[in-house]
């Protein structure tokens, strides 16, 4: 924790606002019954939270630029070649109507129509952990109409209405332009559906997996759903799309290939991108189909797009860790820039928990390897038999 300070530290021109961030985010990792500024200035020890106060509002500091300093340390710490970027909203229910972008919209957090605010989001997942990267405030149009409410919110003037897809597009730019190693960038159907957004990630040249709705039409001509319904029963495979809480999370899979576009999928008259659709079949209740549209490298197969299209779960469990652990959804500010301070300092809590996680991960893998390589590691010692390997702990077997 130490070392990720020192390399944030230098966003903070004087010593004040740096040991309150440090305070703060200590105070975000530690067991703190509600994460708002009174509890963790009363963690660190502080008589008031002025200070903390002071440090989401009026301190010189821009989370801008500790967002760019996190997507390092989670490059370094958690990146992988084969990499994907997930993009999700989520909502933070509230009160009243002055806090920045919040009124009465639907939460999927919520599962129905709330007073809250909405933030659009992308974590970034490997093989070793998943970390949130980056994120926006959904400003809905009640607002950036109002000028004067914005001003009083701190909104700047030159902020305009985005809708949610333009700010994951602008997410997504981000991260590629970052030092993230991303393969693949994968999102649920309010995303996938867009087809500016799919055609912003083919000039990227990423590969992407995408959910849409079955009302979708797809390039093999007819909505994608009546695709499928003429699929023979032998194209359905069962297949994982990864490990859940309940084991591997099987589904029956079906893939068709689609036709290329000539634009986005040849290069210099050499085709060097395939595009799929794919749907997944419910095991349990085969009346339940979602469907996604993939862009994928040639020698790409269906396994790895099932697999992608599995991390899109990652972000919830991003969500739900930083909420639960790192008190994401438990600020009290009410102004543009307090929302996105606490949420870049949330966040920053988050990967130094998932990059603590990755080290003990790799840990145990290496202990794995050690006992797989060792020829005969146990040995019978009287009445007990003892593991020896160099400097680990010998554990007793009992009879």
């Amino acid at each position: 924790m130490d070392e990720l300070f020192t390399t944030i530290g230098h966003r903070f021109g004087r010593v004040e606002p740096r040991r309150r961030m440090r305070d703060y985010v200590r105070g975000l990792l530690a067991p703190v019954a509600r994460k708002n500024s009174w509890q963790l200035a009363e963690n660190a020890g502080h008589s008031t939270p002025n200070g903390l106060q002071h440090l989401l509002s009026r301190a010189r500091w821009d989370p801008d630029e500790i967002r760019d300093d996190l997507q390092v340390f989670v490059a370094e710490r958690l990146g992988r070649p084969d990499g994907v970027l997930i993009v999700d909203d989520t909502g933070f229910l509230k009160k009243g109507t002055t806090s920045a972008g919040v009124q009465r919209q639907y939460s999927g957090t919520a599962g129905r129509t709330e007073n809250c605010q909405i933030g659009v989001f992308a974590a970034y997942a490997s093989s070793v952990g998943r970390a949130l990267v980056d994120r926006e405030l959904y400003l809905p149009k009640s607002w950036t109409d109002d000028r004067d409410r914005c001003r009083a919110a701190k909104v700047p003037d030159e902020w305009e209405f985005a809708t949610k897809n333009t700010l994951a597009a602008t997410i997504v730019r981000r991260a590629l332009s970052s030092p993230l190693p991303i393969a693949w960038v994968t999102a649920d159907a309010a995303y996938g559906q867009d087809n500016r957004f799919r055609r912003m990630l083919e000039t990227s040249g990423v590969g992407y997996v995408l959910a849409v709705p079955k009302s979708q039409f797809s390039l093999a001509g007819p909505r994608i759903d009546m695709v499928f319904e003429q699929a023979p029963d032998q194209a359905w495979e069962r297949r994982s799309c990864g490990a859940g809480a309940k084991g591997q999370r099987e589904y029956d899979w079906a893939a068709v290939q689609l036709r290329p576009v000539a634009e986005y999928d040849h290069q210099d008259g050499i085709l060097i991108r395939r595009r799929w659709a794919l749907a997944r079949r419910s095991v349990n209740r085969p009346d339940e189909i979602s469907y996604y549209l993939a862009y994928a490298p040639l020698d790409i197969g269906v396994d790895v797009l099932v697999r992608v299209a599995g991390l899109r779960w990652a972000i919830e469990e991003c969500f739900q860790a930083a909420k639960n652990e790192c008190g994401l959804d438990q600020y009290e500010v009410r102004r543009y820039v307090g929302w996105y301070r606490h949420i870049t300092l949330a966040m920053l809590a988050h990967a130094f928990l998932a990059a603590v996680t990755a080290q003990e991960g790799e840990k145990g893998a290496a202990l794995v390897r050690r006992l797989r390589s060792s020829s005969s590691p146990w040995r019978k010692c009287g009445d007990s038999w003892q593991l020896a390997l160099p400097d680990t702990p010998v554990p007793v077997l009992k009879r």
